[in-house]
Formats: C-alpha cells, sequence, structure tokens
C-alpha cells in the first residue's frame, strides 16, 4: 500500500522493550519534577499529596487497561484519532486529532523544554535575565529571555533527530530514557537510605485545607504529570506483533510509572516540609540540596534536565502519527500524510508540531499549560473510553484478542474520575478550560472546512 506520497507504509520496527519505554518515557518527565509542589497549595497537606498521586495512577492505569483492548482491535498509526473515528465517525476522530496536535503534544512538548531549560540553567548557574515582553494593546504577545531560546532550540533539534530515522530516534530514545530510570531510582535510593530528611513531614499541612474541588484540581497536575500511558498506542502501525504488545506495554509502563511516581514524592517529602514545597517548580532540584546539601544542586539539576530530555523526545516521536493518519483519511493537509522518501519518517508532520511548541513558548506560561492540557485531554480520554463501551455493544472481539480487564467496571471508573476533574476545572479555572473549550470550537470549524473543501483519500 503507497502514500500519498509514493512512499509505503510506516514500518513494525519497535518490539515490545521500545514500545514499553516508550510509554515510561512518555509519562515520566517533566510533571514528576514540577508539579508536586503545585498540588500542593491544592490539597494542603503530604496526606493528601500521596493520596492524589495515588488515584492519578490508578485513574491512569484504568484507562491503559481500556486503551490496550482499543490498541489490539485497530493496531494503526494515530492513536485516539483511530479510536474515535472507530466509535464515533470520523467528525469526531479528527477533532481528537485536532486536540492532540494542539495540547496532547504541542503544549506538553513546549511544557517540557521550559523545564529543561529551567533545570539546566540552574545546573550551569546561567541567570536567566528579565525577559523580553512582547505587547499589542496591554496584551502579552511572547516573552523571549535566553531560558526561551534554549528552549526553542532542543525542540528543533529533537525534531531534526526524529526526522532523520525511526531507528536513530528510537535509540536515543530508549538512551535517554534508561538513563531518566537509573536517575529516579539512585535518588529514591540515596535520598532515603542517605539522605538529610525527616519522616516528620509525613504528617505536616502546607496551610491549606482540603476541598473536594481543591482535590480535583490538583488531579488535574498529576493527570499531566501521567499523561503519556497511553503512548504505545499512537505508533501501532510501527509495534511487532501489536495486538499482543501494545496491551502490555502500556499497562507495564504504566504500572512502572505508578510505583516510581509514589516513591520519589515520598523522598520530596522526606527532603522538605510540605509548606516549604507549596508553590515550588524546580522540586526535584529543591529536594536533592535539602537532603545532600547544596553541593549536589547543580549535579541533580543536570541530570533532571537530561531526563525531560527524554519526555519531549517520546512526544515529538509520537504526536506526528496523529497528523500522518489524519491526512491519510483526507481530513488534514495532503503534505501531512506523506513519509520522507529517503527516511521513511513524517517530517512534514513533525515540524509543524514543533512550529506549535515554538508558538506556545513564546506565549504561555507553565502553570497555565499545565491546566489548559490536563483539562482538554481529561475530556478527549474520557470521550475515547466511551467509544470503548460503543464498540463493545457493536461488536465482541476476535477469539484470543486482548479484553479490558475489569469490564465494566474499569472503563467506567475512568469516565467518572475524568468527568469530576472536568467539572471542577471549570469551576476553580474557567479561563484556562474555557481556552480548552475554545480548542474544541475551533477544531470543529476547521473540520467543516477540511470536509467541505478537500478531497477524499482516493482522489488526492
Amino acid at each position: 500500500m503507497k502514500s500519498r506520497g509514493g512512499v509505503s507504509e510506516l514500518r513494525r520496527e519497535v518490539g515490545l522493550f521500545s514500545a514499553t519505554i516508550l510509554v515510561i518515557a512518555n509519562m515520566v518527565g517533566t510533571g514528576i519534577f514540577t508539579t508536586s509542589g503545585f498540588i500542593l497549595a491544592e490539597v494542603g497537606s503530604a496526606r493528601a499529596l500521596m493520596l492524589c498521586w495515588l488515584f492519578g495512577g490508578l485513574f491512569a492505569l484504568c484507562g491503559a487497561l481500556s486503551y490496550g483492548e482499543l490498541g489490539a482491535r485497530f493496531p494503526r498509526a494515530g492513536g485516539e484519532y483511530i479510536f474515535l473515528k472507530e466509535s464515533f465517525g470520523i467528525g469526531v476522530g479528527f477533532l481528537s486529532g485536532w486536540i492532540s496536535l494542539i495540547v496532547g503534544f504541542s503544549a506538553p512538548i513546549a511544557a517540557a523544554a521550559i523545564a529543561f531549560a529551567a533545570y539546566a540553567f540552574q545546573a550551569f548557574s546561567i541567570p536567566a535575565g528579565e525577559p523580553l515582553i512582547l505587547e499589542v494593546g496591554g496584551v502579552r504577545l511572547a516573552a523571549i529571555s535566553l531560558q526561551t531560546a534554549a528552549a526553542i532550540g532542543v525542540v528543533v533539534l529533537f525534531s531534526l533527530i526524529h526526522c532523520r530515522s525511526l531507528k536513530i530516534g528510537k535509540n536515543v530514545q530508549n538512551g535517554l530514557t534508561l538513563f531518566k530510570i537509573v536517575l529516579i531510582a539512585a535518588f529514591i535510593l540515596g535520598g532515603l537510605l542517605c539522605g538529610t530528611g525527616s519522616v516528620a513531614h509525613y504528617g505536616a499541612d502546607a496551610g491549606e485545607t482540603l476541598s473536594a474541588g481543591g482535590f480535583a484540581v490538583a488531579l488535574i497536575f498529576v493527570s499531566f504529570a501521567y499523561s503519556g500511558w497511553n503512548a504505545a498506542a499512537y505508533i501501532g502501525a510501527e509495534i511487532v506483533d501489536p495486538r499482543r504488545n501494545i496491551p502490555i506495554a502500556l499497562i507495564l509502563g504504566t504500572c512502572v510509572v505508578i510505583g516510581l511516581y509514589l516513591m520519589l514524592n515520598a523522598v520530596y517529602l522526606y527532603a522538605l516540609p510540605p509548606a516549604q514545597m507549596r508553590g515550588v517548580l524546580e522540586v526535584g532540584a529543591h529536594s536533592a540540596v535539602a537532603l545532600f546539601g547544596s553541593g549536589i544542586s547543580r549535579v541533580f539539576s543536570g541530570a533532571v534536565a537530561l531526563g525531560i530530555l527524554s519526555v519531549l523526545s517520546a512526544m515529538i516521536l509520537t504526536g506526528p502519527r496523529i497528523y500522518y493518519a489524519m491526512a491519510r483519511d483526507g481530513v488534514f493537509f495532503g503534505l501531512f500524510g506523506r513519509l520522507n522518501p529517503a527516511r521513511r519518517t513524517p517530517t512534514a508532520s513533525i515540524f509543524l508540531q514543533a512550529f506549535l511548541a515554538v508558538a506556545m513558548l513564546l506565549s504561555a506560561s507553565f502553570e497555565s499549560l499545565l491546566i489548559y492540557i490536563g483539562f482538554t485531554l481529561s475530556l478527549c480520554a474520557m470521550l475515547t473510553v466511551i467509544g470503548l463501551m460503543r464498540i463493545r455493544r457493536r461488536a465482541d472481539a476476535a477469539e484470543g484478542l486482548y479484553r479490558t480487564f475489569g469490564y465494566p467496571v474499569t472503563p467506567l471508573l475512568f469516565i467518572l474520575g475524568n468527568a469530576w476533574i472536568i467539572f471542577f476545572s471549570l469551576k476553580s479555572r474557567p479561563l484556562a478550560a474555557l481556552f480548552g473549550l475554545g480548542t474544541i470550537a475551533v477544531g470543529m470549524g476547521v473540520y467543516r472546512l477540511f470536509a467541505r473543501w478537500l478531497p477524499g483519500p482516493d482522489e488526492a
């Protein structure tokens, strides 16, 4: 089968190990090193912080168990775009692809690049300096600084790496992720066994009273940190034996990350009392200083910066497969449905994603990006799992195909948990949530444009 550019289909070159590593790489990154301080500002106590991470992990696992069946049923490139197209039709599928382009990958890539720059500058003791603000009529359009330039540079660099070839990108990805896992394991063991901390911190408060609304908003930050549990589903067309390996990679990768996150937060709390963690962005670096002294700060910040490159690389690899699939179906510009003839990579889609990530780097703050991402992705993931239940009613799975463990309880828990997050997002963070709804509304308009004016895949 040929693509529009005359180049054959994506190759199945990703085994179970690399697929699982991709899931872990997509999940472990910016969120775990940056969000615990924001979560404490919402929930107010060490116990509530750990409970929040546990609940978020269970929601992610319910999602992985459900997406595993969808990935086994439809082992093609595109992830949620394919799943929603099969359950609700091409229009809803396009909308999920649009959300993935803007919110699922471009915005998280921007957030990861911001976090990388912050930790890298701390590692090399480079002063960030005051940003140059560009305003029109009192409205901030962009903020440019040395950190912003570094963030843009790393997005461009990794986009070029993944344009080069899947094999090179996969090897870089695996190496960075294994480094990150070793780093986290060493930090956990070193912190608990050799660090200067206190178990008394586990019973302390940060000065806030826990409320249902605060807990739900905290789960938005947690859901951002856990986002990526569905990564292997996006590259189904490139995974070897996908009906077996996609479910295993999603479930195994998610379980590993839940364990890492709970242990890492336990170390943060051992190092710092909740009041000192509250609202802190570089919570990992602050914890390292408290545990091992100021001499470790630069080394740890450099290691975390390298670890964050893993999640940034994973998202740059994964996202373009969605836009590629959309273009192949005739609901996106045909250019993005072509593979590079020599490299067999979706080069145009990779650069489109990089362009949008750079635009967000220049225009949005880190915390605003987190709320915007968490709310919109919760909505999309919830709809996808509803789609699984709809598919189940229409047709049963083939003999021997993976079926969602605990069905229907598992998907229902995922749906209800995300509905709770969405409700309180609208209530307590209406502006960021409205931006998410605005993104969906624009996507509906764009789909109408493509549906009316673009030729279908057979005509292009």
